[in-house]
């Protein structure tokens, strides 16, 4: 903390204007960038950090990345900070030397004034391609990092402003569309000058000792604000359990998440032990990636103005054994780790849950599915569609599970129908929200998606990264969970039904259908409003037999009422059958899709 004595006015328009460049930066590459995964699904991240490298304002982008930063920016302030100087920048995109997967590289600009450094600008996007056996380097069954593609250890961008020529000539040769990741890279680039253009510019106005006091204090603010939020908390200790269908590999075999948190004053631990060893698959996580699902289930319990910075990680304690799922160590895989990391928020939640029941949402749909087809044409030029889809919230205690919304843990859009087909062999035949799959509640789970991709080119290498088929979306407190997430070849022809993770070979003329997962529901489906249902059942969300089944519900179709009375007696008819309330999941009794309606 500096000397300096704030006036409140004074500090928070610096404060707006410090988020504001972070923001400038995403705003940047989304507007410069090459590739559909970053201009459309948005699966990049900006942030602005004090000279030692500490978060201080992030822009509107992924939680996942914005956790994880600190430990790529550590590593390169550990291996150059004595050496940096005015246009240099580095990146990194090793997951065992501050990164988090292959195609996540980031890129950091050390920001100086007068030959003193005095702040950094970050970026990390997912690229397209970073070489390795599959086309997109993100298959979940590959088994170590060696097959994966590329790996950047911290190192030199750019030196006093020159080009590593050798570093960009090693990446030209090792991935399959050079154009488009160096695309990418140059957006990078450019946000990080423009949020370095940016700073110097109130550095001139408000003067370089004041920025650079404020950034401090700035962080140590969000500390004092995380543990006033974090004292309005009871003090205990929660357990949740969940499961991940599998890893890929070793199909069927379940993987268990396990978190303890423990919540005491102005302090939370969260401990993953009891999680599953790392596993042959590419469903790894980094200690890194686990801190950032860690911490974004705890941001979503606390005010909405507690800024997300190091102050607020300063108040998180998050422990991992290494060699397990949740702390990988080499040569464990991990491109798919998101599939991991999105599962941990859920797990969070469901910790949390029992914490405060009235705040915390039920399990969603296990996280974005990544969906990836690769090839090359007949002039064997290569090309690479990378997707990723989500789009259904857990019920919330107080309203149903958003629809058609990006996970919490993700922020991303969806990619447009008309752009996926104008760029790449492949033409969206489905994009729909599928009925009866929402998890019945007081509260429903938000409705899931399909998807329908035709391949246009003689052939290319499908690989999909999803889960939640088996161990659907739990609910809570009386929800019922959701339906589970489902892959398909050739839907009402052959119909063949697909593991949740694959990497196959796909033909001309093949249609690949992913269904989401449906969010689970929240409070007893006896509970909820008729007049909701009918409007669900009118929209094509639930159909007049699940109405009937699900929530007791009643409705003519003729005139589109529901038949109060008929509900009634059908409600108390349900009550009389069931052998006891339910209440939040437990293992013993967990929803398995093979146990239950899907």
């Amino acid at each position: 903390m500096s000397d300096r004595t704030w006036d409140p006015i004074e500090f928070e328009l610096l404060r707006n204007a410090v988020v504001s460049i972070a923001d400038e930066m995403a705003l940047t590459i989304m507007r410069t960038t090459y590739s559909g995964v970053l201009r459309d699904n948005m699966d990049f991240s900006t942030a602005f950090c004090d000279a030692e490298g500490k978060l201080v304002a992030q822009g509107l982008t992924l939680p996942g990345h914005l956790g994880s930063l600190p430990t790529a920016l550590g590593a390169v302030v550990e291996r150059f900070g004595e050496v940096m100087q005015p246009e240099d920048m580095f990146c990194l995109n090793d997951p065992f030397a501050g990164g988090m997967h292959l195609p996540d590289i980031f890129i950091f600009k050390p920001i100086f004034h007068e030959g003193r450094r005095i702040a950094f600008a970050a970026t990390i996007c997912h690229h397209t391609d970073v070489g390795g056996r599959v086309a997109g380097s993100n298959a979940s069954d590959s088994t170590e990092i060696y097959q994966e593609g590329l790996r950047i250890p911290p190192m030199y961008m750019y030196e006093q402003g020159k080009r590593n020529e050798t570093l960009f000539s090693l990446i030209e040769a090792n991935v399959r569309v050079p154009v488009k990741v160096f695309g990418d890279i140059r957006a990078q680039l450019a946000a990080c000058n423009i949020a370095e253009r940016q700073f110097l510019e109130l550095v001139a106005e408000h003067g370089v000792d004041t920025m650079t006091n404020f950034l401090v204090d700035f962080v140590d603010y969000t500390e004092r604000v995380t543990k006033a939020a974090l004292l309005e908390l009871p003090d205990g200790e929660w357990s949740f359990e969940d499961w991940i269908d599998d890893d890929g590999v070793d199909v069927g075999k379940p993987i268990r998440l396990f978190v303890t948190f423990r919540k005491k004053g102005d302090r939370m631990f969260a401990d993953w032990t009891g999680t599953s060893d790392q596993v042959k698959g590419a469903i790894n996580n980094t200690l890194s990636f686990t801190k950032a699902a860690t911490y974004c289930g705890v941001k979503s319990i606390l005010p909405n103005d507690v800024p997300a910075n190091e102050g607020f990680f300063r108040c998180i304690d998050v422990t991992a054994p290494p060699g397990t799922i949740a702390n990988a160590v080499l040569p464990a895989a991990c491109a798919a780790r998101g599939l991991t990391g999105f599962r941990m928020v859920d797990c969070v939640l469901g910790a949390l849950a029992m914490m405060l029941p009235d705040k915390v949402m039920a399990a969603s749909d296990g996280g974005n599915t990544g969906v990836s087809i690769g090839g090359y044409d007949d002039d064997r030029n290569p090309f690479i569609y990378v997707d990723f889809a989500c789009g259904t919230w857990g019920a919330r205690p107080w309203a149903d599970g958003l629809s058609g919304n990006s996970n919490l843990f993700a922020n991303m859009a969806s990619q447009s129908i008309e752009v996926c087909e104008a760029e790449n062999p492949v033409e969206i035949l489905a994009y729909e929200f599928v009925p009866d799959r929402a998890g019945p509640g007081k509260f429903r789970g938000g409705a899931p998606y399909r998807r329908d991709y035709r391949l246009l080119e003689k052939e290319a290498v499908l690989q999909v990264r999803s889960d939640r088929a088996v161990f659907r979306p739990y609910g809570l407190y009386g929800g019922n969970p959701g339906a589970p997430s489902r892959n398909t070849m050739n839907p009402g022809a052959e119909d063949r039904p697909l593991d949740s993770k694959l990497t196959m070979t796909m033909f001309a003329g093949e249609v690949f259908r992913h269904e989401l997962a449906g969010g689970g529901g929240w409070g007893d489906p006896l509970e909820r409003e008729p007049g909701m249902v009918l409007r669900d059942v009118r929209n094509e969300l639930v159909s007049v037999e699940r109405a009937f089944e699900d929530y007791g519900v009643i409705i003519d179709t003729e005139s589109w009422t529901v038949d109060l009375g008929g509900t009634e007696r059908r409600r108390a008819e349900i009550r009389a059958t069931r052998v006891g309330e339910a209440q939040a999941v437990l293992w013993e009794d967990w929803p398995r899709a093979d146990q239950a309606a899907q």
